[in-house]
């Protein structure tokens, strides 16, 4: 059973990790500690597999907790839930530590993978996040990268549409204005473009 540490802020109640998580047979809930001065010795009490972390902090406010567990647990994996839409909720664009970074309203079913994923040694960066947290030549919108990075993880234009509050026709007009920027002949050029610019891996 892969064991799970939830931590956040106090009083904040975030994304439902505990009922994403109880679902999956392989998956051991272990409990949702805040974030406070005990969390790094309280959490290495519990030896957790993989850390989930929800808060509203700004990511450059994690990165110091991060570093704290992980001296406190090295064995232990770290996934952050970001909201791009929120100001400093987006991944560093060169960080080698062991902070994994998850957009919020990921499916549950992506939550469960991404932290199979980390059991299994990966690492895990949305291409969404990723996407919006790097700049670009080509003069590519926090926008226009974030359809992009949904685009490239296989989801339909309804679907982005549904994740972005968008409709299906700006969508679109998102990724035509992704192709022209990049000199790509369709979707999935720009998406081959962007991932040998290193914006999406």
């Amino acid at each position: 059973m892969i064991r799970v540490l939830v931590v956040r802020d106090e009083g904040y109640f975030g994304v439902p990790v505990r009922t994403f998580l109880e679902t999956e047979p392989d998956m051991h809930y272990v409990t949702t500690l805040p974030i406070n001065a005990e969390l790094a010795s309280r959490a290495a009490q519990l030896w957790p597999a993989v850390i989930v972390i929800d808060t509203e902090y700004m990511v450059s406010q994690v990165l110091p907790l991060a570093d704290e567990l992980h001296t406190a647990i090295p064995s232990c994996a770290m996934l952050l839930l970001c909201d791009p839409s929120k100001r400093g909720m987006l991944p560093p664009r060169r960080w080698n530590g062991g902070l994994n970074f998850l957009i919020k309203s990921a499916a549950p079913s992506s939550l469960a993978e991404s932290v199979r994923r980390l059991v299994a040694g990966e690492r895990v960066v949305s291409p969404m996040l990723q996407a919006a947290s790097l700049n670009t030549d080509r003069g590519l919108s926090t926008r226009e990268l974030e359809v992009l990075g949904l685009a490239a993880e296989g989801e339909s234009v309804k679907e982005i549409a549904g994740r972005l509050y968008l409709s299906g026709g700006t969508v679109r007009n998102y990724l035509s204005a992704v192709i022209a920027k990049t000199g790509a002949r369709n979707r999935l050029d720009a998406i081959r473009i962007a991932r040998k610019e290193g914006w999406l891996r």
